[in-house]
């Protein structure tokens, strides 16, 4: 179900989409794909009720947009993103990908496989792989050849800067680093949406800088819709729209005033 060619990259490494078979997304609730994501009153409890993550939240996510949700710790938004990529489950509510129910859908893997890119603040690379072989991971589920996979892993490594660091283990590449492998692994298999998790939480300001501009050229390059989690303002204004969250609850969504001087 993913929507249209993928462009050239970034840096002129060649990243057209290989020829694969187009995911099916079997769900038991359906509705018109009027948005990439819609969250009717999504509600998530924890404990039996005792603890309540998010509390009624209503949104919708249209193509290629770049969102951030933002907020302090323990507000929901690490949670709601979780759902969007059927890590976790609402309690209650109706979320959807395009038009398809996520809690409902028959194989999440492989929903988070062919669909959706993962960036995480903790980078999530398996130490005993090299950056090559971490990229080839996702890629099992594309049914490629080892050689294309490996082929396609050393263009997306060159595309974030990396193509001379292909056989090092992540405790050999610094933070910044080790998130460029992490981001080409999110793009392995040509998602249509990037979800970012405070993608630069774990970095100095000049690598949180540099990862931040590149997750914003590949949004805008490979025009992928975007949904990004944050707690820091000057990252949220980056977006062209930004949900506040408190208390499990959205207390603004809003077009970000900044986004189209920066961008």
């Amino acid at each position: 179900m993913k929507t249209g060619s993928q462009p050239t990259s970034i840096e002129g490494a060649d990243l057209n989409r290989y020829e694969t078979e187009q995911v099916t997304l079997d769900g038991a609730t359906t509705a018109p794909a009027r948005y990439v994501f819609e969250a009717i009153g999504v509600a998530r409890m924890f404990d039996d009720g005792q603890v309540q993550a998010l509390r009624g939240v209503n949104f919708h996510v249209v193509q290629g947009e770049f969102l951030t949700i933002t907020g302090p710790s323990g507000c929901g938004k690490t949670t709601l993103l979780q759902m969007l990529g059927a890590l976790d489950r609402p309690t209650a509510g109706t979320l959807r990908y395009r038009g398809v129910s996520i809690p409902d859908l028959d194989d999440p893997s492989s929903y988070r496989a062919l669909e959706i890119g993962f960036i995480f603040q903790a980078f999530q690379l398996l130490p005993t792989f090299t950056a090559l072989e971490n990229v080839q991971i996702p890629m099992f589920e594309d049914r490629l050849p080892a050689s294309g996979r490996k082929d396609r892993a050393i263009a997306l490594l060159k595309s974030v800067g990396l193509g001379h660091r292909l056989n090092h283990f992540p405790s050999k590449l610094s933070g910044g680093e080790r998130q460029r492998v992490a981001i080409a692994r999110s793009l392995a298999n040509s998602p249509s949406v990037l979800l970012a998790d405070e993608p630069t939480g774990n970095l100095d300001s000049e690598n949180a800088h540099l990862i931040l501009e590149l997750i914003i050229q590949l949004h805008r390059e490979q025009q992928m819709t975007l949904v990004l989690v944050t707690h820091d303002m000057s990252v949220a204004q980056r977006a062209s729209r930004i949900i506040q969250m408190k208390d499990g609850r959205i207390v603004s969504d809003r077009e970000s005033t900044v986004a189209g001087s920066m961008i």
